[in-house]
């Protein structure tokens, strides 16, 4: 299943999304405005077809492997509503807004 994942445009997020590309054809990466009313940057906006979706902030290049195993158990859950984040690893505390699937 692909995995949309969402950066804003601009140079702050052009490192993270350098190193979104090494996880594979499974991610879709796109570059849309995200913006959250006190969010730190960088935003990210996680989601996939009848699943639930996410928005991180307060994120880095180095987050790529949390980001990855993010993704694994986005995948792995039913729906996509992870009950459990800690393989998640930093990504958990940059949980800004998940919204169930529709």
């Amino acid at each position: 299943m692909p995995v949309t994942l969402t950066l804003p445009p601009g140079r702050a997020a052009d490192a993270l999304a350098e190193a979104l590309h090494a996880l594979g054809p499974h991610i879709a990466l796109r570059r849309a405005a995200l913006r959250v009313r006190d969010a730190r940057p960088l935003l990210m906006a996680l989601q996939a077809p009848g699943r639930g979706a996410y928005l991180f902030h307060g994120l880095r290049p180095e987050d790529v492997s949390d980001i990855a195993a993010t993704i694994r158990a986005y995948l792995a859950a039913p729906n996509g509503w992870i009950g459990d984040a800690r393989p998640c690893g930093r990504l958990r505390f940059c949980l800004k807004l998940r919204i169930p699937a529709g």
